[in-house]
């Protein structure tokens, strides 16, 4: 072929809409849409906050089912945080979604909630572990990925800021996963005790150095970057969680929760952020989620395993459990209080062999004084009796 004709052939295939790499988008479409995708969502807060509540607003369906008063308060008896994965699948218009909802029942419910976190932090750093792998196997076909893509980490309105059970745990999972901060039952609070409260939180994440999650905001599209911009300057989400419909004054039927003074209506910006937060789970940056996760948490653990471990060698266990630890301390105490008695007692015993050994010496040194008066008197008698002497007897 001759490069005049080479140059026809361009010049028709650039007129007829090129050779088709333009396609390739519907490629990965079509490939997306049939494979679909998996989201680990977890959420971290203390009980009655409404984590189960706004689960089930957000999916419209039952995920996981609620606790009576009677469990919930058997479950803070315990004295332990449990990790507990609700799974389902989602389908719309042919794309299907693997969802594990990962909940954490009893997180900051104690007296002593020191290092209540360490269970959520080792769930997270363990599905990278299991992950990591699986990837090291010769056959990497049918790869299980239960790793967390975001956690929602729900902060009880108490109309101050951020108690230190919150910064110290938010600084932990935040370094290890993306942390989305939510406001929970943002009708507790006014409007401008709301605002106020936002400013605050959002003072201390700053001050504290706190690692949240930052969506990308910039996009060729205008609309686009104004509705980023929108729901970054929302954060932290403040929330309001209903799965039962309500009447308005309007007559409109909506979700929320009816008061005296009206309808705290769910989806309505102007009452919480719930429809900016979805937006960003699901409709906006579920993909950037996953892929954040991917380049940026995940590959840090993989990095820092990898120049501390040999390939294929298992990870080493920690030491540090907080119910061995209690325990620990526990029989430390035990064993503390035990030598203190028995040092106690031995105090006493030595003090009675010291006032016996006084008095024996005592008697002793009686004993010895009165052998040595013996002595002298039986000198005396010798001396008396003695032929030598002056004046004896026949």
């Amino acid at each position: 072929m001759s490069a005049t004709d080479a140059n026809g052939l361009a010049s028709a295939q650039s007129a007829s809409g090129g050779i088709g790499i333009a396609n390739l988008p519907n490629q990965l479409h079509k490939i997306v849409t049939k494979k679909g995708t998996n989201f680990s969502l977890m959420v971290v807060g203390e009980s009655g906050t409404g984590k189960t509540t706004f689960i089930n607003t957000l999916l419209t369906t039952e995920i996981i089912e609620p606790l009576e008063d009677a469990a919930r308060r058997k479950k803070q008896l315990d004295k332990t945080v449990d990790i507990n994965i609700h799974k389902a699948e989602l389908e719309e218009k042919m794309f299907n979604v693997k969802l594990n909802v990962v909940d954490t029942p009893g997180f900051g419910d104690f007296v002593n909630n020191i290092d209540c976190w360490l269970p959520v932090v080792d769930f997270i750093e363990n599905q990278y572990e299991q992950y990591l792998r699986q990837e090291q196997q010769p056959v990497r076909k049918g790869i299980v990925d239960m790793r967390v893509h975001a956690c929602l980490y729900f902060i009880r309105p108490n109309g101050h800021t951020l108690k230190p059970l919150d910064v110290r745990a938010m600084k932990a999972i935040g370094a290890r996963v993306n942390l989305i901060p939510v406001i929970a039952k943002a009708d507790t609070l006014s409007p401008a005790a709301l605002r106020q409260f936002k400013k605050r939180v959002m003072d201390v994440i700053d001050a504290q150095s706190i690692r949240i999650y930052q969506p990308p905001v910039d996009s060729e599209d205008e609309s686009t970057s104004l509705r980023n911009k929108d729901i970054v300057s929302a954060m932290p989400f403040a929330i309001i969680g209903s799965t039962q419909e309500v009447k308005t004054p309007d007559g409109r039927h909506v979700k929320g929760r009816q008061y005296p003074w009206g309808v705290a209506e769910v989806e309505n910006d102007q009452h919480c952020d719930f429809k900016k937060l979805r937006s960003l789970l699901i409709r906006t940056h579920m993909l950037d989620l996953i892929s954040t996760t991917e380049e940026v948490h995940y590959d840090k653990y993989r990095t820092t395993q990898m120049k501390t471990r040999k390939f294929g060698e298992p990870k080493p266990r920690k030491a540090d459990n907080k119910k061995f630890r209690e325990e620990e301390e526990m029989l430390r105490k035990r064993f503390t209080e035990k030598v203190k008695l028995e040092e106690n007692r031995f105090r006493q015993w030595e003090q009675k062999l010291i006032a016996e050994r006084d008095r024996l010496n005592k008697d002793l040194e009686q004993e010895h004084n009165l052998v040595k008066q013996l002595e002298s008197e039986i000198e005396a008698i010798s001396s008396v009796n003695s032929p030598n002497g002056k004046f004896f007897r026949k």
